[in-house]
């Protein structure tokens, strides 16, 4: 008798996973990715106001036998998210997970992974832009993955960016410190990332530093940018999450690269870089990821998830599904 759907609550994920697990399990489904055994479904998404969307994204691992979708509207930068997962033998849902947790442990968890493959093995120093909730998962994963010795961190407010350096510290053990510009953060640091919600691009290449590798997580949809053109030309491999998303949806990139098919082959895939276990060129000016969210890496922690669920006992019965024919009258 096939396993009855559960309802997965967000201390169900906290406790079946933690970040560094998740690194890992999202590298091996990349893996999969790059040999055709795991896709995603293109990433959709409305504007719903100015800076305001509403998503869904999918992937299908077939070696597992699971698909899924998490769909989530984020106002003024709130949301609850949920993904789905279903069986890809009979259609049956197998759960539904609340997945806000899940899904700041993934933006995170790609963070690492790409920053795993593409920073100098000796990086210890990070310089992040952005204070949101975002932004102390982003530093975990790097921390996952290079041991920082110290963080520094820029953000318009400056009591906010106060707050949230003694936060790292106090959560991560890490030293940290607010400072006031963009450049302050970047200048002479080995790992950059950049998680706001700017419009604007705000870090230009000049203020990178050489060896340094850049993680760009926040400008996920068309209306929101980060960076100039010109980190382009000092990047000397540029890797994304998902090349169809990248191509429909960064703003950062359409510029550079505009409906050039050919130009396009520039940029890797993290999964083909995962499947040659590739690694930051010797050498290196600068080292570009560029991850705009993908299906596949949300369904790669959910199914995690769900298999320790089901081992474990835990998640919460939901009814069980009568069908019935619409009411015509």
């Amino acid at each position: 008798m096939p396993d009855a759907p559960i309802w997965i609550t967000e201390a169900d994920v906290v406790s079946l996973i933690n970040l560094p697990e998740a690194i890992d399990a999202l590298e091996r489904t990349l893996a999969l990715e790059a040999s055709d055994e795991a896709a995603s479904m293109p990433k959709t998404h409305l504007m719903v106001a100015s800076n305001d969307a509403m998503h869904a994204i999918g992937g299908a691992a077939g070696g597992e036998g699971i698909c899924g979708f998490k769909t989530w509207i984020n106002v003024q930068g709130k949301s609850e998210t949920t993904m789905t997962l279903f069986s890809m033998v009979d259609g049956a849902c197998l759960a539904v997970i609340e997945a806000t947790a899940l899904g700041q442990m993934r933006t995170a968890a790609v963070t690492g992974v790409g920053t795993r493959r593409l920073a100098t093995a000796e990086a210890d120093h990070m310089g992040i832009v952005g204070t949101g909730k975002q932004s102390l998962p982003q530093i975990a994963a790097v921390h996952a993955v290079r041991p920082l010795k110290e963080v520094r961190v820029s953000s318009r407010n400056p009591e906010t960016r106060r707050v949230f350096a003694e936060n790292v510290t106090a959560t991560l053990g890490i030293p940290a410190r607010g400072v006031e510009t963009v450049k302050d953060a970047v200048t002479d640091s080995p790992l950059v990332t950049l998680i706001t919600n700017s419009t604007e691009a705000f870090l230009t290449g000049d203020m990178l530093a050489k060896g340094s590798h850049l993680n760009a997580m926040g400008a996920i949809v068309p209306s929101r940018v980060e960076f100039t053109d010109d980190v382009f030309d000092r990047a000397d491999l540029i890797a994304v999450d998902s090349l169809r998303s990248v191509r429909d949806l960064s703003t950062e990139f359409r510029t550079r690269f505009g409906d050039d098919d050919e130009a396009w082959e520039e940029v890797r895939t993290i999964a083909s870089v995962i499947a040659e276990d590739l690694s930051r060129p010797d050498g290196a000016d600068v080292t570009l990821y560029k991850a705009m969210g993908m299906g596949l890496s949300d369904l790669a922690l959910a199914i995690e998830i769900l298999k320790r669920a089901r081992a474990g006992k835990r998640g919460h019965s939901v009814p069980e599904r009568v069908k019935l024919p619409p009411r015509l009258m």
